[in-house]
């Protein structure tokens, strides 16, 4: 038991210690505090700072280029427009075509060896080769031997397959045909990669092979179609056999100036039996042509 004297002897030697140490306080007084200089009158811009170059560059593109900043982050609205087109691109990589699509639009239906679409996303390769029932129906429902036989399939957008697969293949057949080129029979592949047009044109025998498919999504062109042309199609070529014209779509390369081109392709394949690094582009006009593109307009998904 500590009893109060005890106590009181205790304090007096700690003052006393205090003492002898030259401090009898506790804690030294706290020192004056710095002078806080007021807050400055702006601390983030209003609105994003673009730079001049930036934003004239933009006129010419649907890209984001020149979107600027608030203080270290974008701007909301810049924000909120990229979650929104990448929506949009989530959305037409997880779209799936109809099974029926093709016979209500005048195509031969045909489906690659992949049963759905997990497996399509997950196996290329089994995208690129046709699946039994769909051999038989190319051996036995297609033309044999034309100039050129075009392929719609879905790809990576079935977006844009149903949106504007028809109306490309349409007037690709007709700039074909204006060239003097055969059309084979109409074809729509389901689940489809692009090699799955060296099996098609291998079996009906084309000179020039051509698929129209959903290119894979970007940032606000979930629609767009890329189209690649290979000549002498057979199983084992490569993607150095073929050309390509990509993002065919409204904000993009319209229908009719892409299918003038692809006419051009085929046509240029069939004269001089080959295609891809080997083309000679130079001969059909497509090597020079590297105008700069007519100022764009970016589509707004979210309103401000």
């Amino acid at each position: 038991m500590v009893t109060y004297a005890a106590v009181s002897r205790t304090r007096q030697l700690i003052a006393a210690l205090r003492a002898a140490l030259g401090a009898t306080d506790p804690l030294p007084p706290p020192p004056p505090l710095p002078a806080i200089p007021p807050p400055p009158a702006r601390v983030y811009t209003p609105r994003p700072e673009k730079h001049a170059f930036a934003a004239q560059a933009a006129r010419h593109t649907t890209a984001l280029v020149g979107i600027g900043h608030v203080g270290t982050r974008y701007a909301t609205d810049v924000v909120l427009q990229f979650q929104a087109e990448l929506a949009v691109a989530h959305a037409a990589v997880g779209a799936l075509l109809p099974e029926e699509w093709a016979a209500q639009h005048g195509f031969v239906g045909v489906s690659s060896r992949v049963t759905d679409h997990r497996e399509f996303l997950l196996r290329p390769d089994l995208g690129r080769r046709l699946d039994d029932a769909s051999l038989q129906a190319i051996r036995t429902r297609c033309t044999r031997g034309p100039d050129v036989q075009i392929i719609v399939a879905d790809g990576l957008s079935a977006v844009a397959c149903m949106g504007s697969g028809k109306p490309l293949y349409d007037a690709v057949a007709r700039a074909c045909q204006a060239r003097g080129l055969s059309v084979g029979s109409p074809v729509a592949a389901r689940f489809a990669r692009v090699w799955l047009e060296d099996e098609i044109g291998q079996e009906v025998g084309a000179k020039v092979a051509m698929i129209l498919l959903g290119e894979r999504p970007g940032l606000g062109t979930g629609d767009g179609l890329s189209a690649y042309v290979v000549f002498d199609p057979k199983l084992g070529k490569t993607d150095g056999d073929r050309n390509m014209i990509s993002n065919i779509h409204p904000r993009g390369m319209p229908i009719d100036d892409a299918a003038g081109r692809l006419a051009a392709l085929a046509h240029a394949m069939i004269a001089q039996r080959t295609s891809g690094v080997r083309l000679d582009l130079a001969r059909i006009g497509l090597a020079s042509e590297r105008a700069p593109r007519p100022p764009q307009v970016r589509q707004r998904l979210v309103e401000r």
